[in-house]
């Protein structure tokens, strides 16, 4: 195993220098609030007034006003520049967070708390769309190089949703909740001045065009199938995450719960690093396609999973899925978009996650109500089949090149397939 390490990272030192590490890092402790700020919200509404449903409303309005404005974000980011935009965006993020916290510790009128959330979540930039934005730039003569950019990203967003509800929790319960949240804001902010400040890698500008020209169109036959891809995951993780609280409550050991969400996490975490470190002969449609394939195969047996370690099991090995689908679908992204929208396009993907995990959660926690927790996996079951028939529908110009080749056509993906 230790001969072979060199090997399987040698694709990741060829791609990182100085310059690359520095935004690469920045942006992951830019992105922690994203893990860190919705269960934060809810600790200390809930610590505030003892209404978990409020709470949960205030994350919900902060989680909605994200998804709303992250297509205008994509926007301003791509005409603008993310040395422009994103100190703007977060200075009023923390501003409306910092307010936000104010207002629930200082008793102001619960309309202020819900408007407050809403600017803040409103404002919280995508930080993970703008560090891939930055590979696409720096490595946009080296497929390969890009592919295994992307997939230590899909690493770096693992670590994040592992990290980041452990910081807010522990600091939370273990000091107070204004705290957690406060860890949330400096990590948000020192991250995003920082990243915005390295100039040198920042991708170039796309303005407005001039009267009488028009923008370059956005690939809807691609995009827009990988947008329901997205969404359909996201149910598929929301549901998943209820499930397996409740199933592990059923079982006697809630805080095993934890441990279940961690394990799947780490499936999907060393599956990401290998894919980086693997030349894939094949482009990302047919590694999309197979992928979303696995998630919907993985999730099919855990209604059937009947003890805590059968199910660690189960998770770990549906982890796998996780990571190479959302690589690859932001690998054909990049392949499809034109510049001027790329970093507006896959904001569109990552908003397909957030959207889903609220309906998701909700569907299940209906289901966990009528027919228990086991049950319940069969939303992310369903949200696998939707995610899998996205997949097939997706569509790209037979002229766009995947690592240096022919791309797939749609022909050309089927016979792969088959």
């Amino acid at each position: 195993m230790l001969a072979i390490l060199p090997g399987a990272l040698a694709p990741y030192r060829r791609i990182f220098s100085a310059a690359t590490a520095l935004f690469s890092l920045t942006g992951l402790v830019a992105r922690l609030p994203i893990s860190m700020v919705g269960l934060g919200i809810v600790l200390l509404a809930e610590h505030e007034t003892g209404s978990y449903a409020f709470a949960g409303a205030v994350s919900a309005t902060a989680l909605l006003a994200n998804a709303g404005f992250a297509v205008l974000q994509g926007r301003l980011l791509d005409r603008l520049g993310q040395g422009r935009v994103l100190p703007a965006l977060i200075t009023l993020w923390g501003v409306g967070l910092a307010a936000a916290m104010l207002s629930l510790t200082a008793e102001w009128p619960v309309w202020t708390t819900y408007v407050l959330a809403a600017v803040a979540g409103a404002s919280l930039p995508s930080v993970g769309t703008c560090v891939r934005a930055r590979w696409a730039h720096c490595l946009k003569d080296d497929p390969a190089g890009l592919h295994t950019a992307f997939s230590f990203e899909a690493v770096a967003d693992e670590t994040v949703f592992l990290l980041g509800p452990i910081i807010v929790t522990m600091l939370a319960t273990g000091v107070h909740p204004v705290v957690g949240l406060g860890a949330a804001l400096a990590f948000g902010l020192v991250g995003t001045y920082v990243f915005a400040g390295l100039r040198s890698t920042e991708p170039p500008v796309h303005p407005e065009p001039a009267a009488g020209t028009t923008r370059p169109a956005m690939p809807w036959l691609a995009v827009g199938p990988l947008a329901v891809l997205t969404f359909a995951l996201g149910v598929l993780f929301g549901a998943a995450e209820v499930s397996t609280v409740a199933f592990a409550e059923e079982e006697g050991r809630q805080g095993a719960a934890g441990f279940l969400l961690a394990v799947w996490a780490l499936g999907s975490l060393l599956a990401g690093l290998v894919s980086g470190a693997v030349t894939w002969r094949q482009g990302p449609l047919v590694r999309l396609r197979w992928g979303a394939l696995g998630m919907a195969a993985t999730m099919a047996p855990l209604f059937l999973v009947p003890t805590i370690p059968a199910m660690g099991l189960v998770l770990l090995v549906g982890g796998i899925a996780i990571s190479p689908t959302l690589i690859a679908a932001m690998s054909l992204a990049e392949n499809v978009l034109p510049p001027a929208r790329l970093t507006e396009g896959m904001m569109i993907l990552q908003t397909g996650v957030a959207l889903g995990l609220a309906p998701g959660a909700a569907l299940a926690g209906v289901v966990i109500e009528e027919s228990g927790a086991s049950a319940a996996y069969l939303v992310s079951f369903g949200g696998g089949l939707l995610a899998l028939g996205a997949a097939l529908a997706t569509r790209v110009p037979a002229t766009v090149r995947s690592h240096g080749d022919e791309v797939d056509s749609a022909d050309g993906v089927e016979r792969n397939l088959a």
